[in-house]
């Protein structure tokens, strides 16, 4: 399956495996890209010498392309960006902040830059900055997206028509049949990463992963948009965040309570009561634990018969 992105980025399916916070580590970014998909490390729960470390795994476990996410509210962005040059990453995928401040830096050291964005305003922008494509990620994502709420049905579209770059689509995203339908609103690529998570590959909790598998509908909410939205599963934390909602906290009262530390606490160390649970809505139709490789096969081939069932 050709499209641009397949082309920009050197694989063989336009399937990107997102670079979530403690599930995305080195060996589930070197099944997918040895699939024929992108890998990518998630570097937002990474210390530098712990990036150095797993590119270095990484490195020996595929010659294929991968990426590294780097959210730009990353304290130690510096490093990150110097790690990528150093190990040759080829494809740098930015979030959470302004594309301005490092695509040039990027491109000029030969990178290839993606950028994640929550609404057309956003994508005109980072095309702007000189990205070479952008993820258009709507509000069925898990982890942290946009405040506005807008889903993946209307988003993409509406950065499809705002830019002339590759536009990804991404969020509640699970199969061919999903992928099929990004594709027919004008996307040329998906990025997955709820699914991902249920794999054997994914450096999250097995205790973490089986609540995504044992989520259903409605297990999700979005909350926490004072201080940064995020999707969560409904666990006993999540439930003291909307009891302290129904009382009128203050966001200083809503940023003690989150304290630090909640995201490993769920998702690497799987304390499912005091923990962050973070994942899209997706999860209500993940119920299997399947190989990296699998996923991205059965997508792609899931896709195509979709496509020619349709024609």
């Amino acid at each position: 399956m050709k499209t641009r992105l397949t082309d920009l980025l050197g694989i063989e399916v336009p399937i990107i495996q997102g670079g979530m916070i403690w599930c995305a580590g080195w060996e589930l970014a070197a099944a997918v890209s040895n699939a024929g998909g992108l890998g990518t490390l998630g570097s937002g729960s990474m210390y530098p010498d712990e990036l150095r470390e797993q590119l270095r795994l990484l490195r020996a476990a595929t010659d294929k392309p991968f990426a590294v996410n780097i959210p730009m509210l990353y304290p130690n962005i510096a490093e990150h960006l110097q790690s990528c040059i150093d190990f040759e990453v080829p494809v740098v995928i930015t979030s959470a902040g302004n594309p301005k401040l490092h695509t040039a830096w990027l491109k000029e050291r030969g990178r290839t830059v993606l950028h994640v964005v929550s609404s057309s305003v956003f994508a005109a922008k980072a095309e702007a900055a000189g990205v070479d494509a952008v993820v258009a990620e709507g509000f069925e994502a898990g982890g942290h997206n946009g405040r506005e709420e807008t889903t993946t049905m209307v988003l993409v579209p509406q950065v499809v028509d705002a830019v002339r770059i590759p536009v990804v689509a991404a969020g509640g995203i699970a199969d061919g049949r999903s992928m099929a339908a990004a594709l027919a609103l004008g996307a040329e690529g998906v990025q997955m990463g709820s699914r991902f998570v249920a794999t054997p590959e994914a450096s999250a909790h097995a205790a973490f992963k089986s609540e995504v598998l044992a989520a259903g509908e409605g297990a999700t909410q979005l909350t926490l948009k004072e201080l940064a939205p995020v999707r969560l599963i409904k666990n006993p934390f999540y439930e003291r965040v909307a009891e302290a909602y129904t009382r009128g906290a203050s966001t200083d009262e809503l940023r003690e309570l989150l304290g630090r530390g909640r995201a490993k606490k769920g998702m690497r160390e799987g304390d499912l009561v005091e923990g962050e649970l973070e994942i899209g809505q997706v999860a209500s139709r993940i119920d299997t634990l399947r190989p990296a490789a699998d996923i991205v096969r059965e997508t792609a081939e899931l896709c195509a018969l979709t496509l020619k069932r349709l024609c």
